[in-house]
């Protein structure tokens, strides 16, 4: 693709508002019709069809976005942007699965009953939706004024990337996170869990549960995370709509991901290898431009090689183990 290809920028006022309207529908009905609010156990059956529902509409999303951009702007534009939407949409996907790893993390520390983690997930979903908006828009207006701050995010990736893979086996200590200490200093908390109460009034004073713990370490690990994968979606394209929605569409499918793995996450013990390398990569092919333009379907085919091959050597490294991690 040309240069001039690669500038074009799509996304006209009804095209945001229109898919910003439909994330608050979906948000909605998750909370007042599927029963998002309601206290219960989500079973794998649920979460994978939630799961395949999630992938289905961003698909459907990504195969309406060609057909408009194809009569708006010609065929040579509306591939370009179908498979930079795609492209992203996988990488932060992928990225998404360390999450899944942090939330088992935090929830098993905690002992979070099964039936409460969904809630708690649901809000951490939406605190990510505007963690990602704000920042997606501010790095967007930072790469549009300042392109060399690409190298920046490109050596940050790299660094993530190997600091991923040298402490891939370590588990990180909860106790020691300074949120959490500072929020057990200053909060009055109760002795155990309220349902799925953040906090209850106890003789007229305010008193926090566990589950408020709980959903601040989550909220802190969706800010971590989009530390680490907007810069690398931006190595990918730098519209901001394509940033935006590929970004969204992964954030919405995040919970249902996680209850679909939860159960089977230390079967996937070299994902977190594949995902550093992904970062690494990403880093590299950013580092790199000047001298070479990845095109943006080999960027996709190394990263689907890369988290394919990981999840395949993790699978054979459980066999082998019988059963247990290699």
């Amino acid at each position: 693709m040309n240069e001039m290809t690669q500038q074009v920028m799509v996304g006209e006022p009804w095209m945001w508002g229109g898919f910003i309207t439909f994330v608050i529908v979906m948000l909605l009905l998750d909370l007042f019709v599927f029963g998002g609010g309601k206290s219960h156990k989500v079973s794998v059956k649920e979460a994978a069809l939630w799961s395949l529902l999630w992938v289905t509409m961003a698909l459907v999303f990504n195969g309406l976005l060609y057909w408009y951009l194809r009569d708006a702007f010609g065929h040579v534009v509306a591939e370009q942007k179908a498979l930079e939407f795609l492209t992203g949409y996988v990488i932060e996907k992928s990225l998404s699965i360390d999450n899944v790893f942090v939330f088992l993390l935090i929830f098993s520390a905690f002992s979070v009953p099964a039936e409460h983690q969904r809630r708690v997930l649901l809000y951490g979903v939406l605190g990510a939706i505007v963690m990602r908006a704000v920042m997606i828009l501010a790095g967007a207006w930072v790469v549009r004024e300042f392109a060399w701050v690409l190298y920046i995010f490109g050596a940050f990736l790299v660094i993530t990337g190997i600091r991923m893979l040298q402490a891939a086996d370590e588990t990180p200590d909860l106790e020691q996170n300074p949120l959490l200490r500072f929020a057990r200093r200053h909060l009055r908390l109760t002795s155990g869990y309220r349902g799925e109460r953040f906090w209850v009034v106890e003789n007229g004073v305010r008193v926090f549960t566990p589950l408020f713990l709980v959903l601040l370490m989550i909220e802190a690990s969706d800010l971590v995370f989009a530390v680490d994968s907007i810069p690398a979606i931006f190595a990918i394209t730098t519209d901001p709509f394509i940033v935006f929605t590929s970004n969204i569409f992964a954030i919405m499918g995040l919970r249902a991901l996680y209850f679909l793995l939860a159960d089977m996450a230390s079967r996937f013990h070299l994902l977190k290898y594949g995902l550093a390398m992904v970062l690494t990569f990403i880093g590299t092919k950013m580092l790199i431009a000047p001298w070479y333009h990845m095109p943006v379907e080999v960027s996709l085919a190394i990263v689907l090689t890369t988290i394919f091959a990981s999840v395949v050597a993790s699978l054979l490294g459980v066999r082998k183990g019988g059963g247990k991690a290699a």
